[in-house]
């Protein structure tokens, strides 16, 4: 039986678009730009000015405080301007323009055996790198990675459920470079003397589980646990209730349960910075979707559009009517291409119809399908009213801020109610009031 939580959908998968395409290495032609909030945290602050010349890999903004992380320009050029930009989420944010001279030129890096370092030292060499959760969540690794009481931690998490549909960049990860997958966990695991590291992958994926298997069955401290595949399966709640039968909720942290969970993509970028030395100054990205001509996974330079990793793929074969950064479940809509990509940019989505906007609500049938589906076993219809009745004290009685945004009761309600945007909103309204008080 396969470990799971109760709860979710099954939505579409649409990952046959681009799990089979090899991963295309993307070289930037234009100017990048660096948002300096690429992360959960403190903004980072500018270290360069107008007119510097930068080289890939150069840190160009400091992290802004403990919970922060450096960015590092990810080509050679310089330094146009500092200004705000607008990204996908919708927000402007001063970011740093480098004017790209096209010869990639490199600073030396400085390659180690972990197994010399201390923990310190790694701690630090992933928090030099500006690692963060490169699975959507932005928080900085090093923070993670820095518990209270490092002795209590048992469980190290590779979330490579990838349970988004569309997304592919992880499975192209964990099939292409399966050995930096285990190494990056070894770093992981090596820091926390009581722990032991999972692998985690939706059995849609039986030849990455086959494959990391095999890789691992020499590794006493580490194994691939297969999960059922459905959403939101890849949920860190949801992860972690799965392999390890302990529950946690929006006043905890994965550690208060001893779990660590991190990302595929983060797990090579903890690699890269240990081993190698390198930050975080690239990434894979699945762009898909029915309007575009040749979806698949491109290895780009953070700072790159939207628009030119799409002209990567081939271009629009159709001009969508919806556009998302991330996936169709808890991704952004987009209304322009000219946004720069970040660290936690997973994939870019393309659809030719936008289904949602051309279905009108109608009122709740009290069917319980929402139940059902919700992997916190709330009352989205419930929480829903009382969010657009501005019952903000209601909300909160009924567990409104354990709702972990994943869409599954949107997705399933026959009336075709937007619940999980309302109950979104009340929670930032909620959150935002506890912060004045």
């Amino acid at each position: 039986m396969r470990l799971t939580f109760k709860g979710g959908v099954h939505p579409f998968e649409g990952k046959e678009m681009s799990k089979d395409c090899p991963v295309e290495k993307y070289l930037p032609k234009s100017d990048l730009a660096y948002p300096l909030s690429q992360h959960i945290g403190a903004p980072a602050k500018p270290v360069v000015a107008k007119g510097d010349h930068v080289l890939a890999g150069q840190m160009i903004a400091e992290a802004g405080g403990f919970v922060s992380a450096p960015v590092h320009a990810s080509v050679s050029g310089t330094v146009k301007c500092i200004e705000k930009r607008l990204t996908a989420t919708g927000s402007m944010v001063d970011s740093i323009i480098v004017e790209n001279d096209g010869l990639y030129e490199e600073v030396e890096f400085h390659p180690v055996d972990p197994a010399s370092l201390t923990r310190e030292e790694i701690i630090g060499r992933i928090r030099d790198g500006g690692v963060v959760g490169l699975g959507g969540a932005g928080f900085p690794t090093h923070v993670k990675l820095s518990p209270k009481e490092p002795d209590k931690i048992e469980y190290i998490l590779v979330n490579g459920a990838e349970c988004e549909p569309y997304l592919t960049s992880d499975y192209r990860r964990m099939m292409d470079q399966p050995e930096k997958v285990v190494e990056g966990l070894k770093i992981v695991v090596g820091l926390f003397p009581n722990a032991k590291g999972c692998i985690c992958i939706e059995d849609n994926k039986p030849d990455c589980i086959e494959k990391l298997t095999e890789l691992v069955k020499d590794e006493p401290r580490i194994e691939v646990c297969p999960l059922q595949t459905k959403y939101p399966q890849g949920g860190e709640r949801q992860l972690i209730y799965a392999v390890t039968g302990r529950a946690i909720n929006s006043k905890m942290l994965p550690a208060d349960a001893g779990c660590i969970v991190d990302n595929v993509e983060t797990i090579i970028a903890v690699y890269r910075a240990v081993k190698l030395g390198r930050p975080v100054t690239n990434r894979i990205s699945t762009i898909t979707g029915d309007a575009i001509a040749n979806p698949g996974n491109f290895l780009y330079s953070i700072g790159t559009s939207y628009a030119e990793l799409v002209e990567a793929a081939g271009g629009f074969k159709t001009q969508p009517e919806k556009i998302i950064s991330g996936g169709p479940m808890m991704g952004f809509a987009m209304f322009s291409l000219d946004i720069p990509t970040t660290k936690t940019s997973s994939s870019l989505l393309c659809l030719s119809k936008d289904e949602v906007s051309k279905v009108e609500p109608s009122a709740c049938i009290n069917c319980g399908r929402c139940v059902e589906a919700c992997p916190e076993q709330l009352i989205p219809s419930r929480l829903a009213k009382f969010s657009n009745n501005g019952l903000a004290e209601a909300f909160e009685s009924w567990h409104g801020l354990e709702c972990v945004e994943c869409g599954s009761c949107s997705f399933v309600c026959p009336a075709r109610r937007q619940l999980a945007q309302s109950i979104k909103t009340m929670k930032k309204q909620v959150l935002a009031a506890k912060r004045k008080k």
